[in-house]
């Protein structure tokens, strides 16, 4: 204790100190890079879904809407319905006019029948008259031929009667097929298992076909995309392990690396515009590596760790071999 009272034996000790510090820190700082280096990491990484845009097939009033936001739904659950009278009326006309046409047919088929008992009538009179021969007056014999031509010539009417019927049943039975789907699709439905997005959707508006009204988050295809700079793409590669911690949770996730973007949008050439994936320079003075997306599909999540679309990731990708 007397050896440390000394000021030099104090600023020995407070330089020893300091030298320790320093090297402590370096080594730290060398082994951290050494691990950055060796497993490409970033902290630009976002929890990713598809939406699914729910439009209507049909157009009309909403009359009926069957969830709210953020609502759990199964691929066929109801969601909204629509005004179906005008569809009613449609397939009531469908009907209608499939039972005309089926009624013109019965009426071509009966027309045919009774057309082929007086041909046959005929011809037996035809061959009867001939086979009498001068036994006939040629008068006579003639008109029993002039009668089978005329109910031979009758009898290809009816039957082109009977296959035009034909056509227009054929041509009802499609426009009441057409009508009876349009009056199912005014009940609209969950095209995939999900969540509801926002629900704006409000009962007394007007839907129209193939706009989009309702956003339903594919839950099944929720993923990690990471961005990581260009100079880190020799590293990465699919089947890698991933470790990803989202902002606020203690728990990490893990995961594997499905694929790794194929282009990114060059902002100078915008032709491909929504197309391939946009990724804003981070700054645009001076020249930085690109930020290319890396799609990680993730094991199974703890049940307390909300995968909401949109949430900040850090991600680290492990070096072949590691864990």
């Amino acid at each position: 204790m007397t050896i440390l009272r000394s000021p030099a034996a104090r600023t020995t000790l407070r330089v020893g100190l300091t030298v320790m510090v320093v090297i402590v820190a370096v080594v730290a700082a060398r082994a951290l890079v050494a691990r950055y280096q060796a497993d490409p990491w970033t902290r630009d990484g976002r929890v990713r879904a598809d939406i699914v845009q729910v439009a209507p097939d049909v157009g009309g009033t909403v009359t009926a809407i069957y969830v709210t936001h953020d609502q759990k739904v199964r691929k066929g659950d109801p969601l909204f319905q629509i005004d179906p009278s005008r569809y009613d009326i449609a397939v009531a006309q469908a009907e209608s006019q499939l039972q005309l046409a089926e009624a013109d047919a019965a009426k071509a088929r009966a027309e045919i029948a009774r057309i082929g008992v007086s041909l046959a009538e005929a011809r037996r009179e035809a061959a009867r008259n001939n086979g009498l021969g001068d036994l006939v007056a040629g008068e006579v014999t003639e008109q029993s031929e002039a009668k089978v031509g005329e109910g031979g010539a009758a009898l290809a009417s009816a039957q082109s009667a009977l296959a035009a019927t034909a056509a227009r049943i054929g041509a009802a039975r499609n426009e009441l097929a057409l009508a009876r789907l349009n009056r199912a699709r005014t009940r609209v439905l969950a095209p995939e298992d999900g969540e509801m997005s926002d629900v704006g959707l409000r009962v007394g508006d007007y839907v129209t076909p193939g706009a989009a009204v309702l956003g339903l988050i594919d839950t099944a295809s929720l993923r990690v995309e990471g961005y990581f700079e260009e100079t880190k793409l020799p590293r990465i590669h699919p089947g890698q392990r991933a470790t990803i911690r989202l902002m606020g949770e203690d728990k990490e996730l893990t995961g594997r690396v499905v694929s790794v973007a194929g282009a990114i949008e060059d902002h100078d050439r915008s032709a491909a515009s929504k197309l391939i994936p946009a990724i804003n320079p981070t700054f645009s003075w001076v020249r930085l590596p690109q930020r290319i997306p890396v799609r990680i599909q993730l094991d199974r999540a703890p049940a307390d760790i909300a995968l909401i679309a949109g949430r900040t990731a850090s991600v680290t990708l492990a070096q072949d071999g590691r864990p």
